[in-house]
């Protein structure tokens, strides 16, 4: 499995421009996405488009927030009780 990295936003508060830590600040790649959640990046870009998926737009692509994901997944947890 890839494992995912990208970079942190640089914290205007920090000096010399540093990156911050906090991973759920981390922006990902719709690839990074795509891989990370086991799906395709058509997917990803349809749950962009949609308004499913907060993403930001750098250029022409797009960056998701680790939190995002999180949200997302969250949002969608099912419980099944009666399973013993």
């Amino acid at each position: 499995m890839t494992s995912v990295t990208a970079l942190a936003p640089v914290d205007s508060d920090r000096p010399n421009g540093q990156r911050s830590s906090d991973p759920q600040a981390r922006l990902l790649t719709t690839k990074e996405v795509a891989e990370a959640m086991r799906i395709s990046n058509m997917t990803v870009y349809r749950l962009i488009r949609t308004g499913q998926l907060a993403a930001v737009r750098v250029g022409r692509n797009y960056r998701i927030r680790a939190s995002e994901i999180d949200r997302y997944l969250s949002a969608r947890t099912v419980r099944v009780e009666g399973m013993d």
